[in-house]
């Protein structure tokens, strides 16, 4: 019998199709369209909402992609997840031969212009990854698809194997899921870290090596040109921001990741071990940490410098970088004039590009406030943080109710109804509706600017 038949039965690729493009919405490593549409007379371009998702490319162009599952047939049994062992939702599995026509067809009617491919684990992690190997194969080799494919590595398997795997991807993920030990314990039990770290080193190793080897032969071919992600899931356990960022910043320097991504946990089975069903995701949870990886990558903060261990969760009102200046006033003004890059990028309102706009434009002439809005500066934010040769922004009331209304963004003053007129300092005594992860009402919020939390 093959692959999956006797759990699967006798389904057409289309209902397939459906069933695993489903299964394969909860990977976040790029964002589901989630609609059906065609372009407007005159526009190109279209969505489905089955499958397609969009990543982008080095040149900034947006990459369809048909995100899927090779099967949602699975050894394990982890509670989180809709595919496990003991959850009753239709199976099925792709054969290789399917996938590779399927995604060749939606590419050569240019639905899409790329494959992610991941798996449940069917029979054990090889045979499992030996069907991507096949699949991506045949797109390869048969139909010499040059297009991108990102393929999720199957734990467990054997080194030969996601070799063959990387030299076949464009980029290869292995998904840590749950930030700590215990929580892999206690709710993947079939899981190891020694089993998600192990494929995570060698495909770290192996791209270092082929580096190499490109060097010395120029055609040489290319494992996994890309490089490596992985995701988090945020939400299903206590694991605290500060854990979790901790976490994400170790595997930057340890495996030298391309993107940790973050994924609010979505409750889909009843479980005691587990949030409620009617728990909603975290989705603000989800932003902060984005918001704060960014700043580990781009902006060059460290985690130690965003949580530590007396306040371990990022305050829901304020971004971390703003939250870190009101922390850190002593820090501040920055002279745009003078600074070095790495301080101008600690401010609020100045960003990467910015940054280095101002630094190209002083060289020519002294930068003045009027000037700053035309190089991409948020003056509303930035304005308390800098000087222009030691001057300040003319007519600004430095006060603490100015600054942190101009700190927050006006959906989250909308939201929670601030009225920085009415009450001294109201951000600091959050409404009943606010209930921190663990279900209890917060009260770390201190007087004054100390917003650590």
């Amino acid at each position: 019998m093959d692959i999956g038949e006797k759990e699967c039965g006798h389904v057409d690729v289309f209902e397939k199709l459906k069933i695993l493009t489903d299964a394969a919405k909860y990977d976040v490593a790029c964002t589901s369209s989630g609609v059906d549409k065609k372009a407007s007379p005159g526009g190109i371009g279209s969505a489905a909402a089955c499958g397609i998702c969009h990543s982008f490319s080095a040149d900034g162009r947006c990459v369809s992609l048909l995100k899927v599952l090779m099967t949602n047939v699975c050894v394990y049994d982890c509670k989180y997840c809709v595919n496990r062992r003991s959850h009753d939702t239709p199976r099925t599995a792709f054969t290789p031969r399917e996938l590779a026509e399927l995604t060749i067809n939606f590419y050569r009617r240019n639905y899409i212009e790329g494959l992610f491919l991941s798996s449940g684990v069917l029979k054990n992690p090889d045979y499992t990854c030996e069907q991507m190997i096949e699949a991506l194969r045949l797109l390869r080799e048969e139909y010499r698809f040059s297009g991108y494919i990102h393929a999720k590595a199957i734990p467990g398997a054997d080194n030969a194997l996601l070799t063959r795997l990387g030299m076949l991807a464009d980029r290869m993920s292995v998904n840590i899921e749950l930030p700590s030990r215990q929580s892999l314990q206690l709710l993947a039990p079939d899981k190891t870290r020694h089993a998600i770290f192990t494929p995570m080193g060698h495909i770290q190793k192996s791209i270092q090596e082929n580096a190499r080897d490109i060097v010395k032969y120029r055609h040489a071919p290319k494992f996994a040109p890309a490089g490596q992600s992985t995701q988090m899931i945020v939400g299903a356990t206590p694991d605290t921001d500060y854990r979790i960022l901790n976490l994400a910043e170790g595997l930057y320097k340890k495996y030298r990741l391309k993107r940790v991504f973050f994924s609010a946990y979505t409750p889909v089975a009843e479980d005691s071990l587990l949030p409620a069903p009617d728990t909603q995701p975290q989705l603000w949870r989800e932003h902060r940490l984005y918001q704060a990886d960014w700043l580990l990558r781009y902006y060059d903060f460290a985690a130690a410098e965003l949580l530590d261990q007396q306040h371990q969760n990022f305050n829901p009102y304020l971004d971390p970088k703003c939250t870190w200046a009101l922390n850190n006033l002593s820090f501040y003004p920055v002279d745009v004039n003078r600074a070095e890059y790495r301080d101008l990028l600690r401010v609020p309102g100045i960003g990467v590009i910015s940054a280095k706009r101002i630094i190209a434009a002083r060289r020519t002439r002294a930068l003045r406030f009027e000037g700053l809005k035309k190089l991409g500066v948020v003056l509303k934010r930035a304005q308390f943080f800098i000087t222009c040769s030691g001057k300040t922004a003319d007519g600004l009331k430095l006060t603490e109710n100015m600054m942190l209304h101009s700190l927050l963004s006006e959906k989250t003053l909308e939201q929670y109804h601030f009225n920085f007129s009415l009450q001294q300092l109201s951000l600091f005594n959050p409404p009943p509706a606010y209930q921190n992860p663990g279900g209890t009402y917060e009260n770390e919020y201190a007087s004054g600017l100390n917003l650590l939390l």
